[in-house]
């Protein structure tokens, strides 16, 4: 165990040569047109847009920031071009139920043809018809319709007149109608006159009074019935004349749009109404200060009747080249199954078909349909309405309030839209695994996962490729060129960001940040190509921007506010190392962990979590600590120990497992009494046998006690202990790499607890003999003596009898 060496320098760093590239600059190279180091997402890509059966549309799923999104879009981009232009998608009037417009579905360009045409014809009709009913020979039929009817009225009349007369009874007009009253000589009989003739002749006179008072009842009577054929005949008459003048425009139109059976039959449609509403079209034009005033026009003839001849172009693909690739960016409810708006009109809402408006399904009907999931999953009800169109296969416009039976109101109820799209989410993992566990839908829906590889094997092929992929880019962006050493100082970068020295980061935002800021740079220095002394110019200052916080706790570690040992030796007292993260920069910091142990009923108390400042991964961490304890010092007797571990002046949750081998090594150094050089700080977490094992953010936890050990000073032998598996994440700073090399700076690779405190103390930790036993004077050997002093004592506490005294 002693013979654990520091790494060299070599071993912390894996360089990228400029030497092993043939170009100048990455002007020399080709583009990238593959998408690199992501075979298994663009396969899936591949074959969820070739498979067209129901429910195999697509969820692209890998961390932000790895271009996904560009990525599938110029993927489907490219797809879309080969393929047709789907319909164009119209809502026209349902000239039998106005609440339920009905579809129209015409070839690419023919929607906005027929919607012009057809506006073109209401126009011409809205001035040719007043002129044709204004002609002689219009106004001659209907007058002879009108004196047709009025003789048939004077006719009727006329024969009551003279049935009247030949009774000596005359019919007199008064202003309240006609009446009937007894004459003599051509003279209407007074009443008093009346009252003198004969009782004979009287009663006679009464009788013929009330038949034909009677007989005119039955002949006022049918005049209503006689008018109303007179009206009907009018209309007839005007249908077959509108029909006359509008045949010839009607005829071009069925003829230009003869191949297209939906489209004359809209015609046809159209005609029989105009026909039926000749009267609107011949009424005088209202004033617009008059439509302002009622909101509406009168009895329809104003320019709101009008409107139930317009097309409403849905979806208009005129200039369509390829099928449709659409990205909602904000996908509300409406957003994605469109929606019909409201006009208010005299403090009401109404609304009709020509005020419904398309969402992306529309849009992207025949096509593909990009969605962010978080963006979608968090608008009420998307979701739903996502999937609802996936398993009908069709659009159904509706409302919130209609799809939850939330409204009595009378609303549309659109004729609904076919609906054939593949539906691409772009999101987290977390996001895909949610809705796989919580959603029964989703898997029946999107059957194809796209997982996006965060790193890509670092070898010579990949490198080329890298360096292509920086060329491409820095061309897309209008940057200048970079030379090798640039290229290779990128790499490198990548290799850090990856936290592999083995792996490059595909990371695009990553790196197209790094690739602008280092353009900025050489652009400062006048120069037309960045070097890399640019690119280490921008990662210092990605650096630089960031780093308040580590700075300001440096300064804090350096003028004793908050305490970190570099120096000397304490007991059950090791410097620990962990990672803090703010929003897209992280860094390294210590903290000093201490353990303090005592008799006890074998308890290891972990003071985060009893003060819930612990996370479950830390807590866990913690708890192995006691398994190792009993499996090998306490394997036939009791742990009689109690022990508290914490991170001393932590006020901020703690989590993760990466210090779980520190608290080990300082609850050894208390057990043992054998004090822990502080010029060594130690990350790693441990298993019960007692592995180290590897954690994540080395490169930034060794750089954080670095700098502490810079600013203190390099008195000693510092250094730092990781887990053996990590030396191949090793990328450190070129400062620390230098120390190291210099034989200032540490870094030592254990694979176990034994090799670890070792280390820290200078005291072997020795291996049990044929007998079981820990060789006398070796840190386990003292750690399993003091575990059984613990036990000896707890059991002769427990043997003692308490002493029974009688009052």
């Amino acid at each position: 165990m002693g013979s654990i060496r520091p790494l060299t320098a070599d071993e912390l760093y894996k360089r990228c040569d400029p030497d092993e590239f043939t170009f100048e600059t990455t002007a020399d190279l080709e583009d990238l047109k593959d998408v690199l180091g992501q075979e298994r997402a663009v396969a899936s890509l591949r074959f969820g847009m070739g498979i067209q059966h129901p429910g195999y549309n697509l969820f692209v799923l890998g961390p932000t920031g790895l271009g996904k999104h560009f990525t599938v879009r110029e993927f489907f981009d490219r797809q879309a071009a080969t393929e047709p232009v789907p319909a164009d998608w119209c809502y026209i009037n349902n000239f039998a139920d106005s609440q339920k417009p009905s579809t129209l579905c015409l070839p690419a360009g023919k929607g906005a043809e027929l919607r012009d045409d057809v506006a073109k014809l209401v126009e011409e009709l809205r001035s040719a018809l007043p002129s044709i009913f204004d002609s002689e020979d219009y106004r001659t039929r209907k007058q002879a319709v009108e004196e047709e009817i009025k003789e048939r009225h004077d006719k009727a009349v006329e024969e009551v007149r003279r049935g009247a007369q030949e009774k000596g009874i005359g019919m007199l007009r008064t202003p309240t109608g006609l009446v009937f009253a007894p004459v003599r000589k051509g003279e209407v009989i007074s009443p008093e006159e009346f009252e003198q003739l004969p009782q004979e002749d009287r009663t006679r006179v009464e009788e013929d009074l009330a038949a034909l008072q009677q007989r005119m009842q039955t002949v006022m009577r049918s005049f209503p019935q006689w008018e109303k054929e007179g009206r009907d005949r009018v209309k007839a008459l005007n249908r077959e004349v509108a029909t006359l003048a509008i045949a010839h425009l009607m005829d071009d139109l069925r003829r230009k749009y003869a191949d297209l059976p939906q489209a004359v039959g809209y015609l046809n449609a159209l005609q029989q109404d105009v026909s039926g509403n000749v009267d609107e079209f011949l009424a005088p034009p209202e004033s617009p200060l008059a439509a302002l005033i009622s909101g509406t026009s009168r009895g329809g003839a104003g320019q709101t009747f009008f409107r139930r001849y317009e097309i409403n172009l849905l979806v208009d693909h005129r200039s369509g080249q390829g099928a449709p690739v659409i990205y909602e960016d904000n996908p509300t409810y409406q957003n994605l199954v469109g929606q019909a708006e409201y006009s208010a009109q005299l403090g009401a809402l109404v609304t009709d078909f020509s005020l419904i408006k398309a969402g992306a399904l529309h849009r992207a009907n025949g096509g593909y349909l990009i969605l962010d999931a978080y963006k979608m999953l968090m608008q009420p009800y998307a979701w739903e309405g996502l999937k609802r169109a996936l398993r009908t296969s069709e659009i159904r416009i509706e409302s919130v309030g209609q799809m939850l039976s939330l409204m009595s109101t009378v609303s549309l109820e659109p004729e609904p839209i076919p609906f054939k799209v593949k539906v691409i989410l772009v999101g987290e993992r977390r996001l895909y695994y949610l809705l796989t566990q919580l959603d029964p839908d989703f898997a029946a829906l999107f059957k194809v996962a796209a997982d996006f590889e965060e790193s890509v094997d670092r070898n010579d092929g990949n490198t080329l490729l890298y360096a292509r992929r920086i060329a491409t880019f820095g061309r897309e962006e209008g940057l200048v060129p970079f030379d090798r050493g640039a290229v290779a100082r990128i790499i490198e970068h990548t290799a850090r960001v990856a936290e592999d020295s083995e792996k490059l980061s595909t990371h695009r935002r990553m790196l197209t940040d790094l690739l602008r800021e280092s353009d900025y740079w050489a652009r400062q220095d006048s120069r037309r190509v960045a070097s890399a002394e640019h690119v280490q110019q921008a990662i210092d200052a990605q650096i630089h921007r960031s780093d308040r916080v580590r700075e300001h706790l440096q300064e804090q570690i350096q003028r004793g506010t908050l305490l970190i040992d570099t120096e000397g030796e304490r007991v059950g007292q090791v410097n620990g190392l962990s990672v803090l993260s703010l929003g897209p920069y992280s860094f390294g910091h210590p903290s000093r962990i201490t353990a303090r142990v005592r008799l006890g009923k074998g308890e290891v108390i972990d003071i985060e979590r009893e003060v819930e400042l612990g996370g479950p991964i830390h807590s866990k961490g913690v708890l192995i600590l006691s398994g190792f304890l009993g499996g090998r010092y306490a394997s036939d007797q009791p742990l009689s120990l109690s022990a508290s571990l914490v991170f001393e002046q932590s006020y901020g949750g703690v989590e993760g497992d990466s210090a779980s081998s520190a608290e080990l090594y300082a609850l050894l150094s208390a057990l043992a009494q054998t004090p822990v050089r502080q010029s060594l700080a130690v990350t790693g977490s441990v298993n019960q046998n007692g592995q180290v094992q590897a954690i994540g953010g080395v490169n930034e936890k060794i750089e954080g006690f670095f700098d502490v050990c810079e600013l203190k000073g390099f008195a000693g032998e510092h250094g730092v202990l990781i887990p053996a598996s990590n030396v191949r994440h090793l990328m450190l700073r070129r400062d620390v790499v230098q120390a190291a090399a210099d034989g200032r700076f540490r870094i030592y690779p254990v694979e176990t607890i034994d090799q670890g405190i070792e280390i820290l103390t200078g005291v072997p930790a020795g291996e049990r003999d044929e007998l079981g036993c820990f060789p006398e004077g070796t840190l386990n050997h003292r750690v399993e003596a003091r575990l059984m002093e613990l036990a000896e004592k707890r059991a002769t506490a427990g043997a003692a009898k308490p002493v029974q005294v009688e009052v």
